[in-house]
């Protein structure tokens, strides 16, 4: 059994999550916390409290030998009305497949709606019909529409954190004052939003498999909620949050019953489109369908190639089924890289091609009783490399997909 460690970071002071490209000069800041700064800061923290860690203590199960996976924590407060509220349902990664207007890009009431592509899309090829949608208020453009989103109650919210840049006066190292023309920014995550001063609010969880290990962490975390810095310029009073750490037994989400509205949903768009006449190819017959969403950035690599796309032969081995009439239809993807900065060695950590969270890649099967508990595994544990470092986690049938351009939301 896997137990979930859910943390509410606050922050109390800016926020400096630099995530600097390779060759670059400018330090952009990231628009969430990286489960590795989580991981890094805990790490740091239990080091200054306790000796030497050695093999077999809870450091190194948490760490080293059976590592804990600090997932990345997104930001929970949005706009609800004309306040910044801290939002109460889960925060997902909107798939690479949604669109908005490219006029009045966002969630309604108060811009054009979000809807997503991925069905239309795939009926469309298989009808041999062009698909290029349009705005469904206005008739206008449509364009990729990225970011973080949460649904309460039926109504979807858009949470983020704004950004500021700060300015610094260099020091001269010899005489410990300030530096003449020496001047430097960061940008920062704000610790407040909205004008009635919410405070920055981030959603995170760690997955640990023993239940006695995630007890000690959790009282560990909540003993020490106001010691822990994330990100850089901490000697510059940067970094400064509160954790509270909440101990649960993960709950199975249900994916069966998410990849059965899936297909439930793709059949029903599937008979509409029959007004184009036969499909070129009969694709559901003796076919279950189903969704990866990469929910978090995803280092991938195949026969020790890096590549952006999870094939068939990758899933089969990630989920350990023995599946020949598994097939990959479609993958929408994009990439970047990654770098960063090992506190423990003092040294910078590898370039890493990543997968962009986000993507989503559309399989197949005529197995699907196989599948289901592989799927539910590959949701806890995740996919690829670095996974206790955030990296890989995923989401089957993403809800979104099942929001079409007539009900945009």
């Amino acid at each position: 059994m896997t137990y979930q460690i859910q943390l509410k970071i606050e922050a109390l002071s800016p926020l400096s999550i630099g995530r600097q490209k390779p060759g670059g000069s400018v330090s952009e800041a990231e628009t969430y916390i990286p489960g590795s700064v989580i991981r890094g800061a805990i790490a740091s923290q239990i080091l200054q409290q306790y000796s030497q860690p050695e093999p077999g203590d809870n450091f190194h199960s948490l760490f080293i030998s059976d590592p804990a996976i600090f997932q990345n924590a997104y930001p929970a407060v949005a706009k609800v009305g004309d306040k910044a509220e801290v939002v109460s349902g889960e925060v997902l990664v909107l798939p690479a497949t949604a669109v908005s207007s490219k006029t009045k890009s966002g969630f309604k009431p108060k811009n054009h709606g979000v809807f997503d592509t991925l069905i239309d899309r795939f009926c469309a090829e298989a009808y041999n019909h062009p698909y290029d949608p349009n705005c469904p208020k206005d008739g206008g453009r449509v364009e990729p529409f990225g970011g973080f989103y949460s649904c309460v109650d039926g109504s979807y919210y858009q949470p983020s954190i704004s950004t500021r840049l700060l300015t610094r006066v260099g020091i001269n190292r010899r005489r410990a004052t300030s530096e003449e023309q020496v001047l430097y920014s960061i940008e920062v995550l704000n610790e407040s939003e909205g004008k009635n001063q919410q405070p920055a609010t981030y959603s995170g969880t760690i997955l640990v498999e023993d239940e006695k290990l995630a007890n000690a962490l959790t009282t560990f975390i909540n003993n020490n909620s106001l010691a822990f810095r994330l990100g850089g310029s901490a000697s510059r009073g940067l970094g400064k949050v509160e954790i509270t750490a909440n101990l649960n037994t993960e709950k199975a989400s249900a994916i069966a019953s998410r990849i059965q509205n899936f297909n439930e949903e793709l059949e029903n768009r599937w008979k509409k489109w029959q007004i184009f006449g036969e499909p070129t190819q009969h694709l559901l017959h003796n076919r279950t369908y189903f969704t990866l969403d990469l929910q978090a950035d995803t280092i991938l690599k195949e026969n020790w190639q890096r590549t952006t796309v999870i094939s068939e032969d990758m899933l089969r081995q990630f989920a350990s089924v023995d599946d020949a009439s598994l097939k990959l239809h479609v993958a929408y993807t994009s990439y970047d890289y990654r770098s960063g900065w090992n506190a423990a060695w003092g040294l910078m950590k590898d370039v890493e091609l990543v997968t962009n969270k986000g993507a989503v890649y559309l399989f197949s099967t005529s197995q699907p009783t196989a599948w289901t508990p592989a799927l539910q595994k590959l949701e806890t544990c995740g996919v690829g490399e670095r996974k206790s470092e955030g990296f890989g986690q995923i989401q089957v049938c993403n809800q979104f997909h099942l929001v079409f351009r007539e009900e945009a939301k």
